[in-house]
C-alpha cells in the first residue's frame, strides 16, 4: 500500500476517534445546564461556577471536533464557483484552495495560538470572575485543533491529489 494512502488513513483515524470522544462532552454540558437550570429557578440558589465551566466545556466541544467536521466535509462551504464543475475540476480548485489559504492560515493560526496558549501558562491564567477557574489549559485545545486540522487537511490533499490521478482510495 502506498505510504501516502496509510498517513490518510491513519489522520482519518485520529479525527474519527477524536469526534467520537470528545462528542460526549455535550453530556456534561447538558447536565450542568439542567442542573443550573434546576438550582436558578427552582432553589433559588444559582451556583457561581456553572457559567465558567459550560464555556469551557463548550469551547472544548466546538473546536477539538473540528478535523472530524473536514472529514465529514460538515464545514460550511459556498461552491458557487465550483458547483458546476467536473469531480476531478473540483478536486483541482480544492487543491489550489488548500495550498493558497487553507495551510497557510492553519499554520499561522498554531504559531499565533501556541504563543497565545504559552503565555497563558505562563503566568497560570485564570478568569477575572468570582469562581476563577484556570483557562490555561482551554487555551492549549485551541492549539491542539489547528494541528488536528492541518492533519486533516494534509488527508484531505492526499485525497484531493490522488483523485486528480483517477486513484480511488
Amino acid at each position: 500500500m502506498d505510504l501516502a494512502i496509510k498517513i490518510t488513513r491513519v489522520i482519518d483515524t485520529i479525527s474519527e476517534w477524536t469526534g467520537r470522544i470528545f462528542s460526549w462532552v455535550i453530556v456534561p454540558i447538558v447536565l450542568i445546564t439542567v442542573m443550573e437550570v434546576i438550582m436558578r429557578r427552582f432553589l433559588n440558589s444559582p451556583t457561581i461556577w456553572s457559567f465558567e465551566i459550560l464555556k469551557q466545556l463548550f469551547g472544548l466541544h466546538f473546536m477539538i471536533v473540528a478535523a472530524y467536521a473536514l472529514l465529514y466535509g460538515s464545514h460550511v462551504s459556498v461552491d458557487l464557483v465550483t458547483m458546476n464543475l467536473s469531480t476531478k475540476k473540483r478536486a483541482v480548485v480544492d487543491i489550489i484552495s488548500y495550498i493558497l489559504f487553507y495551510f497557510p492560515f492553519v499554520i499561522i493560526c498554531i504559531k499565533e495560538s501556541y504563543s497565545f496558549a504559552a503565555a497563558s501558562w505562563a503566568v497560570k491564567e485564570r478568569t477575572w470572575s468570582v469562581f476563577a477557574p484556570i483557562i490555561y489549559p482551554i487555551k492549549t485545545v485551541i492549539v491542539i485543533t489547528f494541528i488536528l486540522l492541518l492533519l486533516q487537511g494534509i488527508s484531505e490533499f492526499i485525497k484531493k491529489v490522488y483523485l486528480v490521478k483517477g486513484v480511488k482510495l
